[in-house]
């Protein structure tokens, strides 16, 4: 990654930092995504002391970590403000109680410090914020690369972001695709489902969870039934163990399974769900196609543009008042229904030749105010889609 390219959160992390009210800044992100660096370039900007520290360690530590780096953090108070961070913070034992009686203590007695907490684990870091640090606390996300941030840092076309993903490590490797794979796959992959999914709780089947990402990355953007996943992965329990797992893989933002939406509630439970994931990176790292296999494949390639859509709308409507659905009855689809803000958004990806819109209009019969949007061919061109961000892009349509 270019050292002089700053992702636009850098700036919004700095002003939430320097400007009342005094709260503590959280950051919660996949890994390999900038948060680190995210974090060293607000550093790098402030105009005071700074304390850094990682708690990314072989084994957990305990909350007398957070007290040390505190203490640490106290002593260059001065003049000036003093920035501490905090990386992968999640991994402390009882760390939010141990950062609500600091912060607390720091206001009793005025001291002017500044804390920026980072973490890999959105289930575990908001749980602990939510618990312990209510109204002490402004949650901010750090989202997988999008393809502006990849054009723009990378100088990347729509096609190589569709497949490699935009990983800002894994930048360099791409036309190693040998080398890239193996990143992705050991860095990334392995290392979420290793340590920061099985952070999350006691795991009782670890070798599950990794067919379940291997199947969910075999099958970008479609819909599969528990009933078929439990056909093709071994020892696979019952449904609820898998719905349970791909929730786990959601709150590491790696994998989501979408479900049906259905009319008078957001969602339909227990419905088949769609299986999008996160970054197309997660996707091709695993799989066998060659980029320029993947590129001649209508088929696939296809799959892979219509996962990148519901991956794009994920990233960039995270903690917000939306929910990301299908919908399907009987032959009829929609590939993603996005309800939220008082409005209600059906979209259909295209990516090849033009093609009928008959799940859109069934769809619309069915509700009427819903906001039709064609993604792609004969519609909204996909890079000015990913070049939006779908909460600037959504209520513009429905204005």
């Amino acid at each position: 990654m270019p050292p002089a390219f700053d992702r636009p959160l850098v700036t919004v992390l700095e002003k939430r930092l320097r400007r009342p009210p005094a709260l503590l800044q959280v950051l919660v992100g996949a890994r390999q995504v900038g948060k680190t660096t995210a974090a060293r370039a607000v550093a790098a900007r402030w105009p005071g002391p700074v304390h850094v520290a990682a708690a990314d360690l072989p084994l957990p530590p305990g909350p007398e970590w957070v007290e040390t780096q505190w203490v640490l953090a106290r002593r260059l108070l001065g003049r000036r403000r003093v920035l501490l961070v905090l990386d992968e913070v999640q991994k402390v034992r009882g760390w939010s109680e141990s950062v609500k009686a600091l912060w607390d203590e720091d206001r009793a007695r005025g001291h002017s410090l500044s804390v920026l907490l980072l973490g890999s684990s959105a289930l575990l870091l908001s749980r602990g914020a939510t618990e312990s640090l209510a109204g002490r606390f402004f949650l901010h996300r750090c989202p997988h690369w999008s393809f502006e941030e990849s054009r723009q840092a990378f100088g990347w076309d729509l096609d190589r972001w569709l497949f490699f993903g935009g990983y800002p490590g894994a930048a360099a490797l791409v036309d190693e695709e040998p080398a890239w794979r193996a990143y992705v796959a050991d860095s990334l992959v392995e290392t979420v489902l290793s340590r920061d999914v099985m952070a999350l709780q006691t795991i009782v089947k670890p070798a599950l969870l990794r067919h379940l990402f291997m199947l969910a990355a075999s099958f970008p953007a479609q819909v599969l039934s528990y009933t078929k996943m439990l056909g093709q992965l071994q020892d696979a329990g019952n449904t609820t163990t898998l719905a349970h797992y791909l929730r786990l893989l959601e709150a590491a933002f790696m994998a989501s399974g979408l479900e049906r939406f259905s009319a008078g509630r957001a969602r339909s439970r227990g419905s088949s769900p769609k299986l999008v994931l996160w970054n197309n990176a997660l996707v091709n790292a695993v799989g066998l196609r060659s980029f320029r296999e993947a590129r001649l494949d209508p088929s696939y390639w296809g799959r892979l543009v219509e996962n990148a859509v519901g991956a794009h709308l994920l990233n960039g409507l995270q903690g917000v008042t939306y929910e990301v659905t299908y919908w399907r009855e009987r032959d009829e689809e929609v590939d993603f229904v996005v309800r939220g803000a008082g409005a209600l958004w059906a979209i259909e990806v295209k990516s090849g030749r033009p093609g009928r819109l008959a799940g859109l209009h069934a769809f619309r019969r069915r509700h009427p105010r819903a906001v039709p949007l064609v993604v792609g061919t004969g519609g909204l061109p996909l890079e000015e889609f990913f070049a939006s961000d779908p909460q600037d892009l959504l209520p513009a349509l429905a204005r």
